[in-house]
C-alpha cells in the first residue's frame, strides 16, 4: 500500500511540474525546492518500518495540492488576463477604411481617421493597463506563496525578467497591430 501511495505521489509531482509554463518556471524554482524539501524525509529518513509514513504522506499530499493550486492560478492569470489581452491588442486595426464605395473629401477622411484612432487608442490603453495589472497580480500570487524557512525566496532578478518579458510581449503586440493596420 505504501509503495503504491509513494508511486502515486511521484506521478502527481511529475504531472503538476509539467503544468508549469516555461516563462514562469524560473520563478517557481523556490516553490519546487519547497516541495522537494517536503519530499526529502521519504528519501532520507523514512523506512518501510517507520511509524510516521501516514503523516509524511499527508504532509506531501498537502504540499502537492497547494503547489497545484498555485500553478492553476498562475496559468489562469497568464491565459485569461495576459495572453488573451495581448492577442486582442495585436489584432487591433488602427485605420478605418470604409467597406462601401462611399467617397470622402480629404478633410472628412482625416477627421474620420482621427476619431477612429482616438477610440482605438483608448482600447489599447485599457488593454495595456489590464495586462500590467495582471502581471502585477501574477507576481503577487507567486510571491505570496508560503515557503519553508529553509528555502530561499524568489530573487528580484527573476521577477524583473518576467516583467521585461511581458513588456517585450506588449511591444510585439503593438508592433503586430501597426503592421496589420499598414497592410
Amino acid at each position: 500500500m505504501y509503495n503504491n501511495e509513494l508511486q502515486f505521489v511521484l506521478r502527481e509531482y511529475d504531472r503538476i511540474v509539467n503544468k508549469i509554463r516555461p516563462n514562469t518556471k524560473s520563478l517557481l524554482v523556490p516553490h519546487l525546492e519547497d516541495l522537494e524539501y517536503k519530499l526529502r524525509p521519504g528519501m532520507v529518513t523514512l523506512t518501510w518500518t517507520s511509524m510516521n509514513i501516514d503523516g509524511y504522506l499527508h504532509h506531501v499530499h498537502q504540499g502537492l495540492a497547494k503547489l497545484e493550486q498555485l500553478i492553476i492560478n498562475i496559468n489562469d492569470i497568464m491565459e485569461n488576463r495576459i495572453e488573451n489581452n495581448l492577442k486582442s491588442l495585436s489584432k487591433t486595426v488602427l485605420v478605418n477604411l470604409p467597406q462601401d464605395a462611399q467617397t470622402f473629401t480629404l478633410d472628412e477622411f482625416v477627421e474620420m481617421q482621427e476619431e477612429w484612432i482616438r477610440e482605438e487608442s483608448e482600447k489599447l490603453k485599457s488593454k495595456n493597463y489590464e495586462v500590467e495589472g495582471a502581471v502585477e497580480d501574477l507576481i503577487q500570487t507567486i510571491c505570496s506563496y508560503q515557503l519553508d524557512q529553509h528555502v530561499e525566496p524568489i530573487s528580484a532578478e527573476e521577477i524583473q525578467k518576467l516583467s521585461k518579458y511581458y513588456n517585450w510581449s506588449m511591444y510585439q503586440a503593438l508592433l503586430h497591430a501597426t503592421k496589420y493596420s499598414l497592410n
